[in-house]
């Protein structure tokens, strides 16, 4: 069903690549292929812009100290009229439609990146990942710490829930991309790996944004953080399965998962420890703990880029190691400032542009749909199957909150399709669809659950956040 590069049972082409070279390269987006409405889009600009340019070269013959006439305007112009473009977008489906913001952002970044008018190239794209890492890695940070792994282990049905969700959704997912779609099963593991967590930034920002508090707006966010920490690890097993399937070279399939858990829960330790020793110091709640906390986390963000480890489980494992070993509660009250809601703006931003609308087809979009459908009814029935301690209505709830799929499982595909840019491209346009659907119907989906579930504010939520 797809190209014969694809990567499905029918065809393929062996690769073999040395997979820790490529891995530290993998940091940046793998470069899409050729967008022609980007480049007419350019083309179109070009055009409108000659007059001024030939009045601007007239003029500097006068005036010599004007600089030459710009071919292009500067990315990280381009990048802040981005932003304030996509912060009005979604405050305005906020204030007008009652839709969460973070849609808003998504549709920025898809019309102004490559897939539409083209105004952020790729290059300028690939240079915005190291913010976007910091800004997602922050967002999994708040995860982490909101995870109780002490009041966890006492409620072994939630953990069974747990389990069964992480279970079913990568097995579902797993047997439709190599039973309907026909990828083979190393693809059809990386799209499952890819595809069966939830999102947390999405998940985390929805929260906020509908002040939302109760049973259901807590198992959310646990469901959604074990999930993700889940997704990390069987990644990091699938990308050493795709290698070996390729090179007959199985160390990776050993050493790779090994270095990716064993690694994260180090940088994650360390980090930890230096922010307690350097916050005990300080005054509770102050400024100066917020700046600890943040710069500690970004500096594990820059070790694990360093490193070719995860940096989402990283910063997932710090907040979770932080929560757990603060007795002292040095950092128990310390919040991250409202100010995050920059990082989610330019995160989807990023993501938004990231999306390969450009190498949509029909076929592709219908699978990814019937991936999406899979993916939630196995979500619902493991929760409303694994019970925890809820009434069956609210099990569902929980089920429908944790839909969204975002910013992690594009990073993902477009990392182990950087490995395998041959083969990885056209055998994740599976996932990378569903995930360019689901940051459009995802975030609505969970606001739906915690308004259903009766746990959102009470006062009007659309006057809370950056407006």
């Amino acid at each position: 069903m797809f190209l014969a590069c694809s990567g499905t049972r029918s065809s393929i082409h062996p690769v073999a690549r040395n997979c820790w070279t490529a891995h530290r390269s993998s940091t940046n987006f793998s470069r899409p292929l050729a967008v022609d409405s980007g480049e007419s889009s350019q083309l179109m600009i070009n055009d409108m812009l000659s007059p001024a340019r030939v009045a601007w070269e007239d003029l500097q013959e006068r005036l010599f100290f004007l600089p030459p006439f710009p071919e292009a305007l500067d990315s990280l112009a381009l990048f802040s009229m981005l932003l304030i473009v996509g912060l009005l977008f979604g405050e305005w489906l906020r204030a007008r439609l009652g839709w969460p913001k973070v849609i808003g952002y998504v549709l920025a970044g898809t019309l102004f990146g490559p897939s539409v008018l083209g105004w952020i190239s790729i290059e300028a794209l690939a240079q915005t990942r190291p913010i976007a890492d910091a800004a997602l890695g922050l967002l999994m940070l708040e995860i982490g710490r909101r995870l109780d792994l002490r009041w966890l282990s006492q409620h072994r049905d939630l953990l069974r829930a747990a389990l069964a969700e992480i279970t079913l959704s990568f097995t579902a997912i797993f047997l439709f991309a190599w039973g309907v779609v026909g990828l083979i099963p190393a693809w059809a593991a990386a799209a499952a790996a890819v595809t069966m967590a939830s999102a947390p930034a999405v998940v985390l920002l929805i929260v906020e944004e509908a002040n939302a508090q109760g049973q259901v707006t807590e198992r959310v966010i646990m469901h959604t953080a074990l999930s993700a920490a889940a997704s990390f690890v069987v990644f990091a097993v699938v990308v050493g399965v795709v290698h070996a399937e390729y090179s007959d070279d199985w160390l990776s399939l050993v050493v790779h998962p090994l270095w990716v858990v064993v690694g994260a829960l180090i940088i994650a330790r360390l980090m930890v420890l230096l922010a307690l020793l350097a916050a005990s110091r300080l005054p509770k709640r102050s400024l100066a703990q917020i700046v600890i906390l943040v710069a500690t986390a970004l500096l594990a963000v820059g070790i694990a880029r360093t490193l070719a480890v995860p940096v989402f489980l990283t910063l997932f494992l710090m907040g979770a190691i932080l929560s757990f070993s603060d007795r002292e509660r040095t950092l128990s009250y310390t919040n991250l400032p409202e100010g995050h809601w920059l990082l989610a703006i330019i995160l989807f931003v990023v993501v938004g542009a990231s999306l390969p609308w450009q190498d949509f087809a029909w076929l592709t979009g219908l699978q990814a749909l019937g991936l999406l459908l899979v993916r939630a009814v196995a979500k619902v029935a493991a929760l409303a199957w694994a019970g925890g301690g809820l009434a069956s209505a609210r099990r569902v709830l929980v089920g429908i909150g944790i839909q969204p799929l975002s910013a992690t499982a594009v990073f993902m595909a477009y990392e182990i399709a950087g490995l395998y840019p041959e083969i990885g491209r056209s055998s994740l346009s599976l996932p990378l669809f569903a995930a360019a659907i689901m940051e459009l119907t995802g975030p609505a989906l969970c606001r739906f659950a915690l308004v259903r579930a009766g746990e959102t504010a009470a006062t009007d939520s659309r006057k809370r956040g950056v407006a």
